[in-house]
């Protein structure tokens, strides 16, 4: 199995998911724009489910990890940021990673940063994990959002109503779409303040 094979075929996918989409990507899509037959590239990456996580790593690998805050908040935050970007500069890129465990370089490499990270912020094994996927969640959930808002089209605002929904006739102005960029602020706000009340009861 040719690493430089591999990365062609991962290359490829992530062409065609930019070019049209997460729906579009598969082992046949691929082998054609390579060229070359399927069978080819179902020995390189196995499955579907074995070039999205080709595909999620390569996602990850766009993270970088040099030049990075000292300080352990200012560092999770900007890994955080970091990792948004990367995921937003491809089509559907949070569809692609979310639902993956991938347990490669790239991938592993940016947890270890943001988990140890969280070590240095003084956090127990634990939270500093657990912390860690919540950031995560966090990012894919709004960057999926994001991704999704242009063909959303109104349609939640269409559907509330202040008689069957007033708490959320009230807020729509900030549930329906809003800043993504402040709402992921505002997220990591609420996760890194709990995590300062747990560590100062």
């Amino acid at each position: 199995m040719s690493s430089q094979r591999q990365h062609e075929i991962t290359q490829a996918a992530l062409e065609l998911l930019d070019e049209k989409g997460a729906d579009a990507v598969s082992l046949r899509a691929v082998a054609d724009r390579l060229g070359v037959r399927l069978n080819t590239v179902s020995w390189h990456v196995g499955s579907k489910a074995g070039l999205r996580a080709l595909m999620a790593d390569a996602i990850a690998g766009e993270v970088s990890l040099t030049r990075l805050p000292k300080a352990w908040e200012p560092r999770v935050r900007e890994l955080a940021r970091r990792y948004r970007v990367a995921l937003l500069r491809h089509r559907d890129g949070a569809a692609v990673v979310a639902g993956t465990f991938v347990a490669k370089p790239n991938t592993l490499g940016v947890a270890d940063a943001l988990v140890a990270a969280l070590l240095d912020a003084g956090c127990g094994e634990a939270d500093a994990a657990w912390t860690a996927w919540a950031i995560v969640y966090l990012t894919l959930g709004l960057v999926a959002e994001e991704q999704n808002a242009p063909d959303a089209g109104g349609e939640l605002a269409g559907a509330v109503t202040a008689g069957a929904y007033p708490a959320l006739a009230r807020t729509l102005a900030h549930v329906d779409g809003g800043n993504f960029v402040e709402r992921h602020r505002f997220g990591l706000d609420l996760i890194l303040d709990g995590l300062r009340a747990r560590a100062n009861p």
